[in-house]
């Protein structure tokens, strides 16, 4: 079987995206500011301009999940962005700016509407603007998913079904091996009487 990854046409996309994220970063680096990542600039400014919100409320204003936004609010409370701060009711806690990021909120606001607006003229110096391909991809979306496409191809690959139910097998035998060690030694070995007995009737 050869190797899918060797061919993808989304690899050069996601070096481009790259390649503009490491030319922001180089922004933040050239006015040496440790720890400040590109991906934490959309965050920050919401929490200056709404205050402090719960991961919850975050994520929502971002369009993010709450499993992503966790890690990130971790990784910019370790860069020293932000902290955490008791919220309505003990069990709540609200993400707040720290004195190292409030002083960057006017570079960041900065940042944020320069390389938008060279995005802008980017966008204007190519035959096929960026911005209509988004337009023409999510109308095309919208007639078939992007999982639909996905599933429709796996379609046709023999042997996939199969593999997939190994699979299942091999974690369900493994759960129960995980739940048989953590019993007892002699309800252990009644579980798998029992297991046995049943297979027999």
């Amino acid at each position: 079987m050869d190797d899918p990854t060797e061919k993808s046409h989304w690899r050069p996309l996601y070096e481009l995206l790259a390649r503009l994220d490491a030319d922001v970063a180089r922004i933040y680096t050239d006015r040496r500011i440790d720890g400040l990542k590109p991906t934490y600039v959309r965050e920050l400014l919401q929490l200056h301009y709404k205050g402090p919100l719960t991961i919850t409320e975050l994520a929502e204003v971002t369009g993010r999940t709450h499993s992503a936004l966790s890690q990130k609010v971790a990784g910019m409370r370790t860069a020293g962005l932000v902290r955490t701060v008791p919220g309505a009711d003990a069990r709540s806690k609200r993400v707040t700016l720290t004195a190292k990021s409030k002083k960057l909120v006017e570079l960041l606001a900065a940042e944020w509407s320069a390389t938008d607006a060279a995005l802008a003229e980017l966008d204007a110096e190519l035959p096929y603007p960026l911005t209509q391909v988004v337009r023409d991809l999510e109308a095309a979306l919208e007639r078939q998913s992007f999982h639909d496409r996905i599933t429709a191809k796996l379609a046709g690959v023999a042997g996939l079904e199969d593999a997939a139910k190994l699979y299942g097998a091999a974690e369900a035998e493994g759960a129960a091996k995980s739940d048989g060690a953590a019993k007892p030694e002699g309800a252990a070995e009644a579980g798998g009487v029992a297991k046995v007995e049943g297979v027999g009737e």
